[in-house]
Order: C-alpha cells, then sequence, then structure tokens
C-alpha cells in the first residue's frame, strides 16, 4: 500500500448490515459489564457500539468459582453467563449506558427456544439506540441434552427465528467449535439473521498439576484472548469467501489496529475487543486509534478500503 498521508482524515464508519456504525471498533460481549461500567476510563460514545454482557428473559447466577484462569496467552473463562435478566438490565443497567451517548448492541441467550424468545420480546421496549441484538448461540440446549445451539444448524436457525420479537436486526454469535461454519452461518440467515458475529471461545480445560484438580469451578471453560486470533481470522475469512454478502462482525484477540485490520481485511465489516479489556480497560478506545493511525500510515482513506480485500471484496 502507499503510504505518507500522516495528516489525512480517516473516514471510520462501516456498516453492519442496515446498522451503520460511526467506527468498526465494539466492545465484545461478556468482557466490558453489563452497562456503564467501562465509562469512567474511556468515552464510549466514541466507540462503533456497546455490546453488553449477554442476559436472558430470567435472572441466572452462572457457574461456581472460580470462573477464570490466565493462560499463556489468553483466559479460560466460565462465568456462565451470570446476569440480572432482561427486564432488570432494561430498568437498572440500560438507562446509565444510554447516558453516556454510547450505541448499544443488546446481546441475549437461552438454554431452550422458548427462552431466546422471552427474552427476544422483552428486547422490543428497548429504546431506539439499542440499533440490534446479537444473539449468543454458543449455550447448551437444554432441548438436545446440551449441546450447544451453535454447533447444530437446525438449532441455530431455530434459535434465531425465535428471536424476531425484538424488533431489530439480530447478529447470530457463533461457535468456532464446528467443523465447517458455513452451514451454521447459512442457517442463521435462514432463521433472520442479518450478520454473523465470528468468533466466541474455544472449548479448553486447565487442569492444576499440583492439586490435581480442575483451575475452573465447572471443570472445562472458553478460551479467548491471543491465543485464537488466527482462529477467528481463518472463520471470518472462510465464511466471508463463502457467503460474500454476509455481513460479519470479527472477534478473538483484537488488542491494536493491525490485529483489527487484519480481521478486516478477511471479511469483517467491524470488530469487537474482548479479553484485552481484562488487562486494560482503555483497550477498544486504543484498538480504535490504533486503527486510525495504520490506516493513515499507509494510505487508507476508510475502513470500507479494507473490508474484505483479501478477496478483491471491498464494503461487504
Amino acid at each position: 500500500m502507499r503510504r505518507g498521508r500522516a495528516g489525512g482524515a480517516v473516514d471510520l464508519r462501516t456498516r453492519v448490515g442496515s446498522v451503520e456504525l460511526k467506527s468498526p471498533v465494539m466492545t465484545a460481549s461478556g468482557t466490558s459489564g453489563h452497562g456503564a461500567e467501562l465509562g469512567r476510563y474511556l468515552d464510549l460514545a466514541t466507540l462503533g457500539a456497546v455490546v453488553t454482557k449477554s442476559v436472558s428473559a430470567e435472572p441466572w447466577p452462572g457457574n461456581s468459582a472460580p470462573r477464570v484462569h490466565e493462560t499463556a496467552a489468553g483466559m479460560l473463562n466460565a462465568v456462565g453467563l451470570q446476569g440480572p435478566g432482561v427486564a432488570a438490565w432494561l430498568a437498572d443497567e440500560l438507562p446509565e449506558l444510554l447516558a453516556t451517548g454510547a450505541t448499544v448492541v443488546a446481546s441475549i441467550w437461552g438454554r431452550s427456544i422458548d427462552d431466546y424468545q422471552r427474552a427476544a420480546d422483552l428486547l422490543a421496549a428497548a429504546p431506539a439506540q439499542v440499533v440490534a441484538v446479537e444473539v449468543n448461540l454458543s449455550c447448551p440446549n437444554v432441548e438436545e441434552r446440551a449441546g450447544m445451539f451453535a454447533h447444530s444448524a437446525t438449532a441455530t436457525e431455530a434459535a434465531m427465528a425465535a428471536t424476531a420479537g425484538c424488533g431489530r436486526p439480530r447478529w447470530a454469535k457463533l461457535s468456532p467449535n464446528v467443523a465447517d461454519l458455513v452451514p451454521i452461518a447459512e442457517a442463521a440467515v435462514r432463521g433472520g439473521a442479518e450478520a454473523v458475529t465470528l468468533v466466541n471461545t474455544v472449548l479448553g480445560m486447565a487442569i492444576d498439576p499440583e492439586t490435581r484438580s480442575y483451575r475452573l469451578g465447572n471443570g472445562g471453560g472458553g478460551l479467548s484472548g491471543a491465543a485464537i486470533h488466527p482462529v477467528a481470522v481463518r472463520a471470518v475469512h472462510d465464511v466471508a469467501a463463502a457467503l460474500p454478502r454476509l455481513p460479519i462482525v470479527g472477534v478473538g484477540g483484537v488488542v491494536d489496529g493491525p490485529t483489527a485490520v487484519e480481521l478486516l481485511l478477511a471479511g469483517a465489516s467491524a470488530v469487537q475487543v474482548g479479553t484485552a479489556t481484562f488487562a486494560d480497560p482503555r483497550a477498544a478506545a486504543k484498538v480504535q486509534v490504533g486503527l486510525e493511525h495504520w490506516c493513515r500510515r499507509h494510505d487508507v482513506r476508510g475502513a470500507g478500503e479494507l473490508i474484505g480485500a483479501i478477496h478483491g471484496q471491498h464494503e461487504r
């Protein structure tokens, strides 16, 4: 690429389907709280969006401690989707977040199709600043013997179809723990997904050799952080190649401008910053600044020049 526009303006605006964002950089669900927790560290209104922690129709206590364990290049977590329920989130958490001026993407989850429907229906009353709903499909499905919804095309389609009542664009957050993501993404679209978020955590486990016990109270958990960045890049790349019209949000190991650019080049229209926030609560803002600086150094005038460029595509 050409260089030399160090002082030039960069247009970071992007679109994820019908949702226009001021920047491609968002927080990732589960890593920035239910509301405005990060507001003391950065201006949430400057980000593309704040994606809130997943909530279900009813309050949920989550898993037993310990819930997180640091790894060599990331972390394992088994928090278990603890949350107050959609109604309490709307009443108690969302107002403070909206007061920051943030654009909000709400995240929901369920253990059954009915759970997803009730959670989505409750979100119909949310204000307009909640621009989309990310449907977390990497959840145990009690109707299919606790297999994850995102591991089954049939379950993925059914869960997405059940969430139509939210009245907003829906993004399906999918698991990388499948042999082929493309059929799952296609099923999500059939169920009404306008975009897919790739990827959720990779299944992992840690055992303490000294105590011969699990490091996490739930046994296993989900691996996130820098360790899974290549997995996320491959997932975004392959789904973008197979489904070039499907908007994608890339997530997994985004820690700076170049790692964000990598996911955009692979085919993502936006990215999310997650595990890096645990080390530095300003991480999302720093990634956004880093992305802008990278574009200036490489004579890139806008995010649209990067999106899907590895495939010869632009502005998916």
